[in-house]
């Protein structure tokens, strides 16, 4: 008897290990970002051998089609087309794909141009809030920083090359492979609240 409770007990923590790691694969999935990590994930936990059931809920994480999460992206200009002015209104055509809620408010503005040895690069920035009626100014934002790149080598009839990272992550992402999440700009600016109490700042 004591056996049948143990291995009972060793079948309930295996397959809570299971369910983090179906989250977590699903997690890299969704966002369509290092996908070969997400697979990795997903195929640990096929590993564990729990259940007939838990091996097949992986099959399926491993079976998604990526047609179901492809990342919404546009015709973005050519080398040759590239002016500062096309790279912004391009931005804004691309952010207005994310699913985002209609109370976010943004504005978009050039930094600067960097020339490189093969490439120049052209640095954007978009500056979120959400106001509201008892705070209209906000009291924290949230940015997302743009780089349009343009290369000296490759013919000028190609597309020009664009990525983008948020203020408090080092990860680089592609609009061609990244699926953007509301709740990215919510954390940063939670967290931006968050500090500002522990200062205790006006």
């Amino acid at each position: 008897m004591d056996e049948e409770n143990e291995n009972a007990a060793i079948e309930k923590v295996a397959h809570t290990i299971v369910k983090k790691v179906i989250r977590a694969a699903q997690e890299y999935y969704l966002n369509n970002v290092q996908k070969e990590e997400g697979k990795v994930l997903a195929l640990l936990a096929v590993s564990y051998c729990v259940s007939e059931l838990s091996q097949k809920d992986f099959h399926s994480i491993l079976s998604f089609s990526e047609a179901e999460y492809t990342a919404r992206n546009i015709q973005w200009t050519t080398c040759e087309s590239f002016t500062v002015e096309r790279g912004l209104q391009q931005i804004e055509e691309y952010i207005s794909t994310w699913e985002l809620h209609k109370s976010w408010l943004h504005c978009s503005e050039f930094l600067w141009e960097e020339d490189l040895q093969n490439s120049k690069k052209y640095h954007y920035r978009v500056l979120w809030s959400i106001p509201t009626r008892r705070k209209p100014i906000p009291l924290a934002t949230a940015s997302t920083y743009f780089v349009i790149e343009i290369s000296k080598i490759k013919p000028v009839t190609l597309p020009v090359e664009v990525f983008f990272f948020l203020e408090s992550s080092r990860l680089i992402h592609r609009p061609e492979q990244c699926r953007f999440r509301e709740k990215w700009l919510k954390d940063i600016i939670e967290n931006k609240i968050i500090l500002r109490e522990r200062l205790k700042l006006p």
